[in-house]
């Protein structure tokens, strides 16, 4: 069994960094709108690797993802589907895969106002990871074109160049989020209690919670009130909604400022 391992590094110069602080983003509604495996596997329908059963199967996941955030039984059901769909593919397929699935379907769903908090972080001299249950390759590749300094994803294990349909470890979801922080924070020496998370999903309560500065992104109703119940930031980018922020410092306001003029409902609260 190969040995586990979430993290795939991207470098990426900074400017006047600052020591021992980074950002953590989850991708799924919170960076961009809707699941990004969903569009991995439409590419992969495309290609004809399934049946038009299968992928209505992933097209209606997607759809109750969107209208209600994240729910465990569907993301294991979808892991579970794409494991077994992935076995026997090569490894540089599902890289190249990533590539086009990126420039068709997931930049244009890139959420301005998120993009512009990451930005921000990078220009203040802060590492930035992804944090998802998004497999690794597809993860990195988001994470490359965005110019962030790496991604944390779920790990296909591979024999020979291809896809044995088992992972290595289990689905980077929930807790995981948060022990995988933890070990990038033992490597990189940073100070967790002055580091960023972002999430749309009460699932990933124990990773916000790791970190001295949670921040709720669209979230799912649980998230909501447990931001509302802890005075945790909240930035709602979908349309129709009403963005409610507290307590954000200083050093973030540049990426809300940015993220207004690219279509927030409304950003309110103290300037610290």
């Amino acid at each position: 069994m190969p040995e586990e391992k979430y993290v795939a590094v991207v470098t990426r110069p900074v400017a006047a960094p600052q020591p021992g602080e980074a950002a953590f983003f989850d991708v799924d509604n919170t960076l961009m709108r809707g699941a990004s495996l969903f569009h991995v596997a439409r590419k992969m329908h495309q290609r004809g690797a399934f049946t038009l059963a299968e992928a209505a199967g992933f097209a209606w996941k997607q759809f109750k993802f969107v209208a209600r955030g994240e729910n465990i039984d569907d993301v294991h059901a979808v892991r579970d589907s794409a494991l077994t769909l992935a076995a026997g593919i090569a490894v540089d397929d599902i890289k190249a895969l990533g590539e086009e699935v990126y420039d068709e379907m997931i930049a244009s769903r890139i959420w301005p106002g998120a993009k512009a908090l990451a930005e921000q972080h990078l220009r203040v001299g802060r590492r930035v990871w992804l944090v998802t249950a998004t497999p690794i390759e597809v993860a990195t590749v988001i994470s490359t074109r965005l110019g962030l300094t790496g991604a944390l994803g779920t790990v296909g294990e591979v024999s020979d160049g291809m896809y044995t349909g088992r992972l290595v470890g289990d689905i980077l979801h929930g807790s995981a989020k948060a022990v995988a922080v933890q070990g990038i924070a033992d490597e990189e020496d940073l100070d967790l209690k002055r580091c960023w998370a972002y999430s749309d999903s009460y699932n990933d309560i124990p990773l916000l919670s790791l970190v001295g500065h949670p921040v709720a992104i669209n979230p799912d109703a649980k998230l909501r009130r447990h931001a509302r119940d802890n005075n945790w930031p909240v930035y709602d980018f979908r349309a129709g909604r009403r963005a409610a922020t507290f307590g954000l410092k200083a050093a973030t306001m540049g990426g809300a400022v940015y993220g207004l003029w690219k279509g927030f409902a409304r950003i309110r609260g103290p300037r610290a």
